[in-house]
């Protein structure tokens, strides 16, 4: 996940917002049966514990090395043993540093004739340095929380949608590589390619917006994950979420409260970001939102202190906290 402030030549207009507060709740029994005739099946947080420990065992998953490359082909198989249509887009970017990157997308279709569609995303691939370690700062990271929480809920709701009813709508699963391959902290320039500005994360979500994996390729609205899995997270109405889907932020977060995840789900604004969601939207025209964990009184633009260091193990991963967006993103696409 990226730490930078979103970049003004991405969002025009102002990202900050006021805040609200809410500390409303609602049983939580009582919210799994106030919807007619829905059956939304339950979310098993061990389940998406394991997925995320499968992408920690095979190593970081950094760009052009070999637990990348098996890693990758786990998520395929994956997928397509749940019974997903599942498409592999193969792409090469360079990298801020030069390097050519050998990418992958990932894309999981369910009911892929549906005309009405929600996208769910997150990234796949990690952080290639620890640059925000004092030592080791040239090492990979493990990615538990950046990269394979996502990852490790949207395999359990792929495995759930593989055993039950699934929702009226066609659900797509993309899972973006090279978002976290952005220039080492102690880079203080950002280089330019062929004299222009260019944003060197989130490759892969800025390769599938000018290259959808589907002709004209449209989604009523879409949910990004990225660093939802530690403990006693906090998630707030990112700006650029609030500036582009302020709708979809509303339903979400209602999904929450409804579920008894105030205190995960924050009723407050926080600034915006530069993530795949904001290519997915300025380029693909499709609202998505951003999940992200905030904290605002972090020091580095707010993420928690394991953010790009080799603290980002198992050890920070809370199975309370997957449960709590697991079931808030199952609930939302099968109300829908």
């Amino acid at each position: 996940m990226i730490k930078k402030i979103l970049f003004i030549l991405l969002i025009s207009g102002c990202l900050f917002f006021g805040c609200e507060s809410s500390k409303k709740s609602v049983d939580h029994a009582a919210a799994r049966n106030s919807k007619k005739a829905i059956t939304v099946p339950s979310f098993n947080s061990d389940s998406a514990y394991l997925f995320i420990q499968k992408q920690v065992d095979f190593g970081p998953r950094v760009p052009n090395t070999d637990a990348h490359k098996v890693c990758g082909d786990f998520l395929v198989n994956k997928l397509k043993s749940y019974g997903a249509k599942v498409t592999e887009q193969n792409f090469r970017e360079q990298a801020y540093n030069g390097t050519i990157l050998h990418l992958k997308n990932i894309i999981a279709a369910y009911n892929p004739n549906a005309r009405k569609r929600i996208l769910l995303a997150s990234h796949w691939d990690t952080r290639p340095y620890a640059d925000k370690d004092f030592a080791g700062r040239y090492e990979a990271i493990d990615g538990a929380n950046d990269g394979g929480s996502g990852v490790g809920i949207l395999l359990e709701v792929a495995r759930i949608l593989s055993k039950n009813e699934k929702p009226n709508t066609g659900i797509d699963i993309i899972l973006f590589d090279g978002e976290d391959y952005g220039e080492h902290e102690d880079v203080k320039n950002t280089p330019l390619k062929n004299g222009l500005v260019q944003i060197w994360w989130c490759l892969g979500s800025q390769y599938w917006a000018d290259h959808p994996h589907v002709p004209k390729y449209s989604a009523y609205y879409g949910i990004l994950l990225d660093m939802v899995g530690s403990k006693n997270a906090r998630f707030y109405k990112e700006g650029g979420s609030m500036q582009f889907a302020p709708k979809v932020v509303k339903k979400v977060w209602k999904t929450a409260r409804s579920l008894g995840y105030s205190n995960y789900f924050i009723n407050t604004n926080s600034p915006g970001i530069m993530d795949d969601h904001i290519f997915v939207n300025r380029d693909a025209k499709i609202p998505m939102i951003d999940i992200v964990e905030f904290d605002p009184d972090s020091p580095s633009y707010y993420f928690g202190d394991y953010h790009h260091t080799r603290k980002d193990n198992m050890s920070i991963i809370d199975k309370q906290t997957l449960q709590a967006v697991g079931e808030t993103v199952l609930y939302t696409i099968y109300n829908e």
